[in-house]
């Protein structure tokens, strides 16, 4: 999601001040005599308390102290700070993990730089979360948790990369050829010199983030939460789903309006649940399943739209003027590959970030406003306290703002934007008939849209052949030994 426009002029010094604080944070978990055991205090304005535990080195296997302070991210959750620092050889060495329990789903972000500034973004990687930079087929896997910006990740991968490679150009040449053109991108990366290119950070966990920016137009920051499959449930050290559960609606018809209830497990608590679904047919439009979760141990919910059908040619594009109350309970099919604007209101809504919903305009439009404000300010035991003043002030403006379109006090448009043409806007004429209020416009998927849907990949023709030469091929195979 993003909003307000005018907090755009203070990114970069917010980011530089985000930075500057944790830094301050960091400089308490200095070495300090006062305190009791093992215990010392922060400064007199910060309440929060650094404690000391001696821990083994495993540099030079004596004892050295490592030190924690608990810490709260704005727009994210609360965060553990790790320092470790041996007298005896000066090993030093420092990690994040995150303060909280796993969350429900995984999550996984992708931010597509374009600008310098872009560098200046705050990543937290988890100890379960792989990062990607896209464009250079490179792969940080799982390991010790980071809090760094896109400059800083960037900069260690190529460096660790480089460690050793005079080493290499004799030892294993192979390899020297390999690394060699991904270390002489990097840091043309790191110059400035390959523009756009794409940092992905994908947790299982959903411990991990990427910081938005308030000026972000649709395609450059995007968060999508995702179920867990079993085999990440597992390494998470979570129960993983029965086998052999089974929806109970394989062979058999779908019946429109017929809810089927199916086992399943609770991503919160990993319980035994309850889903429902049920098919609704939308009036001159198309059938969509509905789905609902809902656990009675933890209280988790959830609900989700799924579209279907054959994948169309074009794109489709709905714009609505929103005037009355009438208007605000208009039906509103929002799919999960569909972006939603409000240029009135200063939002964006990325595609993927709601999921599916199948509500009205006002529902729709509270259900942005309640998750953005919980991330917003409710996010930690600190919440929004830890939000500087003109950023809070911008913030309470905008959900001011959603809160009189909510009302009906003031106009706005909606635009939808959907690459697989399964949105939906109820007309408030005749199905025929053309209404004043709502242009529907047919465009042509953008190159960045085909292959983030997987369609460029996507084979609908000849692929029987295909099957049938690769059984030959085994067979011949299987013959010959």
């Amino acid at each position: 999601m993003s909003a307000p426009e005018d907090q755009a002029a203070t990114t970069t010094a917010s980011s530089t001040e985000f930075f500057e604080s944790i830094g301050k944070k960091a400089d308490q978990l200095a070495p300090s005599t006062n305190g009791a055991n093992g215990v010392s205090n922060a400064d007199d304005d910060d309440e929060r308390v650094v404690e000391q535990i001696e821990s083994l080195c495993m540099n030079c296997h004596e004892n050295g102290v490592t030190r924690m302070l608990l810490t709260s991210i704005p727009y994210f959750r609360e965060v553990i700070l790790m320092s470790f620092q041996c007298d005896k050889c000066n090993f030093t060495n420092s990690e994040i993990q995150s303060a909280g329990e796993i969350q429900p789903k995984g999550a996984s972000y992708l931010l597509r730089l374009t600008e310098m500034v872009d560098f200046e973004r705050t990543v937290v990687k988890s100890d379960t979360a792989v990062v990607k930079f896209i464009e250079l087929d490179l792969e940080v896997p799982a390991g010790r948790g980071q809090l760094t910006n896109v400059e800083g990740l960037l900069s260690t991968v190529i460096d660790d990369l480089e460690l050793g490679q005079e080493a290499r150009k004799t030892q294993a040449p192979e390899v020297y050829e390999k690394l060699a053109p991904i270390i002489s991108r990097g840091r043309a990366m790191l110059a400035g010199e390959a523009f756009p290119f794409r940092l992905s950070v994908d947790d299982p966990a959903g411990n991990s983030w990427i910081s938005p920016n308030m000026r972000d137009g649709i395609g450059k920051w995007e968060k999508r939460d995702y179920v867990r499959s079993p085999e990440q449930n597992e390494a998470l050290g979570l129960a993983a789903t029965e086998p052999g559960a089974t929806t109970g609606v394989e062979d058999e018809d779908i019946i429109p309006d017929q809810v089927y209830e199916f086992p399943a497990t609770c991503p919160g608590c990993m319980h035994p649940c309850t889903t429902r679904m049920t098919m609704v047919d939308i009036p001159h439009f198309k059938a969509v399943v509905l789905m609902s979760t809902a656990c009675n141990d933890c209280g988790y919910k959830s609900n989700d739209v799924k579209t279907g059908g054959e994948i169309p040619e074009l794109g489709k594009k709905i714009t609505l003027k929103v005037e009355t109350a009438e208007d605000l309970a208009r039906d509103i099919l929002k799919s999960e590959t569909c972006a939603l604007e409000c240029p009135e209101l200063n939002l964006q809504v990325n595609p993927g970030t709601l999921g599916g919903r199948f509500t009205t305009v006002e529902g729709l439009l509270t259900q942005i406003r309640d998750d953005l404000r919980s991330q917003i300010f409710e996010t930690g035991s600190g919440g929004g306290d830890s939000l500087a003043t003109n950023e809070r002030e911008t913030w309470t403006q905008f959900f001011d703002g959603l809160d009189v379109a909510i009302k009906g006090e003031k106009p706005f448009t909606i635009i939808l934007t959907d690459p697989l043409a399964s949105s939906y806007v109820q007309k408030a004429v005749d199905p025929d008939q053309d209404d004043p209020q709502m242009t529907i416009e047919d465009y042509t998927r953008t190159d960045e849209e085909e292959e983030d849907l997987g369609l460029r990949d996507m084979k609908t023709e000849g692929y029987e052949q295909d099957h049938a030469n690769q059984l030959a091929e085994a067979a011949s195979k299987s013959e010959e030994a």
